[in-house]
């Protein structure tokens, strides 16, 4: 398990308070609580990047190319955004007090260099947030894309696969995607709000719901130090300053019981991830974004399950799916 994966589930259960009965009983009223059936289409959600604010990005590109700095190196000021700066503001609070979700379209990926687009988009997560690491060796921007690595090894993250991947949070506040290349077809991002899914499993099975807030163990998937545990347990909700926080990863809650340290899943834990993901799976509550080249998804991790649908890419391999990728604590 990575030492930035580590920090964060350290940092996140320090200031996690204890559960609010009460909270178990009744669905909570929040901006967090959407549902997919009723959320406007994603043209008319996303907000889209005027002329100017485009002229923008490219003099901040030009900026920051000409500080000589290594990209790793550079502070939001080597990429000045005056005039999309309050904006930024605003998106910030969606993710952290709205929906938890913000769409961005109009990101000239078109006629940028790859290494142009991914200056652009670490620059805009420093605007937002610090990046973290999302792998093993530290990444601070991934790729997402198929490296042909095997779908059939269990240990293999998926993202380096064309394959469907469940649902799941990753180990920051916010993910976001910027792409560069869409698939053939598929590879939908297929989002829920992890409030509703509670919501909706509080009205049906409190007890089950209740559960939620017990440990279950995380596998580490062997990305751990030697001598380590091969996996964690983690509550997969709990309450920070009075709201629920979720982080929930199906495909690495049910692998842990491979390790001998893990007791099998009882009865009531077994129903409880079942229909967790089922309710999930609701096509009336999940949205799927179909992301176009050019367009940005941030989403909070806290309020927010996100999957990805399997797809098939171009033969061409200059227009196979490529997605940038940025783990962001705010």
């Amino acid at each position: 398990m990575t030492q930035g994966f580590r920090s964060f589930l350290e940092q996140t259960l320090h200031y996690f308070d204890r559960p609010h009965e009460a909270a178990l009983t009744r669905p909570l009223d929040v901006p967090a609580a959407w549902v997919g059936k009723d959320m406007p289409r994603l043209a008319d959600m996303a907000y889209s990047l005027s002329a100017d604010e485009v002229a923008e990005l490219d003099a901040a590109l030009a900026f920051a190319q000409e500080t000589g700095k290594a990209q790793k190196d550079m502070v939001a000021a080597d990429f000045p955004l005056p005039r999309l700066e309050p904006m930024i503001a605003r998106w910030r609070t969606e993710l952290k007090e709205g929906l938890g979700l913000q769409v961005v379209r109009g990101v000239p990926v078109d006629r940028w260099s790859e290494e142009e687009a991914a200056l652009f988009f670490w620059c805009l997560g420093l605007h937002l947030g610090r990046p973290g690491g999302q792998n093993p060796n530290e990444d601070l921007l991934g790729h997402v894309r198929d490296t042909h690595a095997s779908k059939a090894d269990p240990m293999v993250r998926l993202y380096q696969t064309s394959a469907n991947i469940d649902y799941h949070c990753d180990a920051a506040d916010v993910v976001g995607l910027l792409c560069l290349k869409k698939a053939k077809t598929g590879g939908k991002s297929r989002i829920v709000s992890s409030v509703s899914v509670f919501n909706r499993l509080v009205a049906e099975q409190p007890a089950l719901a209740a559960r939620l807030f017990e440990p279950f163990y995380l596998d580490s998937r062997n990305e751990t130090r030697e001598g380590a545990s091969g996996a964690v347990p983690i509550p997969p909700c709990r309450y920070a300053d009075g709201k629920l926080r979720t982080f929930y990863h199906a495909d690495y809650f049910r692998s842990a019981v491979r390790h001998a340290d893990v007791p099998a899943f009882s009865q009531q834990e077994q129903a409880c991830l079942d229909r967790y993901e089922e309710i999930a799976s609701d096509p009336d509550l999940y949205l799927d974004m179909e992301l176009e080249p050019g367009t940005i998804q941030l989403l909070s991790n806290h309020t927010n399950l996100h999957a990805r649908t399997e797809y098939e890419d171009h033969g061409d391999p200059a227009e196979r799916r490529h997605l940038l990728r940025l783990w962001l604590s705010l």
